[in-house]
C-alpha cells in the first residue's frame, strides 16, 4: 500500500479548516449556500498554488475566503436583488426554557437572524473588519491585509461598525420574549386585535411551504393567516430560533406544523421567517412534546 500523496496531505489540511472557514463565510455572506461556495472557491485557489509559498495555511485560507466575500457583498451593493434576503436563511431551534444558558444565549447572538439583519447595514469592508475581528478574533494586521488597508485603518473601520450594530441592536431578549408570547397566547385565542398590537403595521412574514416561498406583508393580512393556521395547531411553545425567541408549533396529530423566528423592533414584530415545509422540518430533528396541550 503505498503512502498519501501530497494531494491527500493538502486536502487533508484543507478539510481541518473547513468549518472555521464556512462559519466566517456565513456571517458575512448570511447565507449557507453562499458560504460553501465562497469556502470551494478558496479550495480551487488553493489546489493551483504553490503551496511552498504559503507560510500560515489557516491566514491564507482566511486571507482567500474574506476577499472572495468582499467581492460577493460588493456585487450585492451593484444588485440588491441578490441578498439572502431572497430565500428563508436556515433556522437553528434551541427549546426555550424561561433562560437559556449564558453561553447558549452568547452562541445564539453570533450567529442569529437578528445580527444577519444588522450587519447587513454595514459597508462590504466594515462588515468583514467587525466580523472577523470581533466574531472570530482575527488581528487587525491581517484584517487589513485582506482588505488593503493598514491595521489601523482595518481598527477604525471595525470600531465603526462596532457602533452601528450597537446603535441598532434590537430589544434585549426578556422583552423580545415578552413580545412573542403575548403574540402566542393572542394565536392561541384567536384574538385579532391583540395579534395586530403585537405586529408591526409593515411587518413581512416569508415562509417556505413544500409549495415554494409565500411573502405576506401588513399586519392585517398577517394577523388573518396566523388565525387561520391557529385551527390546526394542538401544540405551541417558544423556543429559541436563530438565536431570537420564536415559536414551535405542533399539529393535532403530534407532527411538527412549523417553525417561526420573529425580528423585533420597538416591541413589535418587524419581520417573520418560517418554515412549514415538512422536508425541512424533518431536517431539524425538532422532536414533539411529551403531553401535548389541550389549546
Amino acid at each position: 500500500m503505498t503512502g498519501a500523496g501530497p494531494g491527500d496531505a493538502l486536502a487533508g489540511a484543507f478539510e481541518e479548516q473547513r468549518g472555521r472557514l464556512v462559519a466566517v463565510a456565513h456571517r458575512m455572506l448570511g447565507s449557507r449556500a453562499d458560504a460553501e461556495d465562497a469556502v470551494q472557491e478558496a479550495w480551487l485557489r488553493l489546489a493551483r498554488q504553490d503551496t511552498d509559498t504559503i507560510d500560515n495555511l489557516s491566514g491564507w485560507l482566511t486571507t482567500v475566503v474574506g476577499r472572495v466575500c468582499i467581492d460577493v457583498l460588493r456585487s450585492r451593493k451593484a444588485r440588491p436583488e441578490a441578498t439572502y434576503d431572497d430565500e428563508p436563511p436556515e433556522l437553528m431551534v434551541i427549546e426555550d426554557a424561561d433562560a437559556a444558558p449564558e453561553e447558549d444565549a452568547l452562541l445564539a447572538e453570533s450567529v442569529g437572524l437578528a445580527l444577519l439583519v444588522v450587519l447587513d447595514t454595514l459597508g462590504p469592508s466594515e462588515r468583514l473588519a467587525f466580523v472577523l475581528h470581533d466574531l472570530f478574533a482575527v488581528p487587525f494586521a491581517e484584517v487589513g491585509e485582506i482588505l488593503g488597508k493598514s491595521a489601523d485603518a482595518a481598527k477604525m473601520l471595525a470600531s465603526r461598525a462596532r457602533r452601528k450594530v450597537q446603535g441598532r441592536r434590537p430589544a434585549d431578549e426578556p422583552q423580545q420574549r415578552a413580545v412573542v408570547e403575548a403574540f402566542l397566547a393572542a394565536a392561541r385565542e384567536g384574538d385579532f386585535d391583540g395579534l395586530i398590537q403585537m405586529l408591526d403595521p409593515d411587518v413581512t412574514w416569508r415562509s417556505e411551504t413544500a409549495r415554494g416561498v409565500v411573502v405576506r406583508l401588513g399586519a392585517a393580512e398577517v394577523a388573518t393567516r396566523v388565525q387561520q393556521g391557529a385551527r390546526a395547531v394542538v401544540t405551541s411553545r417558544p423556543a429559541l430560533v436563530n438565536g431570537k425567541p420564536g415559536i414551535v408549533t405542533w399539529k393535532k396529530n403530534g407532527k411538527l406544523a412549523g417553525v417561526m423566528a420573529c425580528t423585533i423592533a420597538d416591541g413589535r414584530i418587524v419581520a417573520i421567517d418560517s418554515v412549514s415545509d415538512p422536508r425541512r422540518l424533518a431536517a431539524m430533528g425538532v422532536t414533539s412534546p411529551e403531553a401535548p396541550s389541550s389549546k
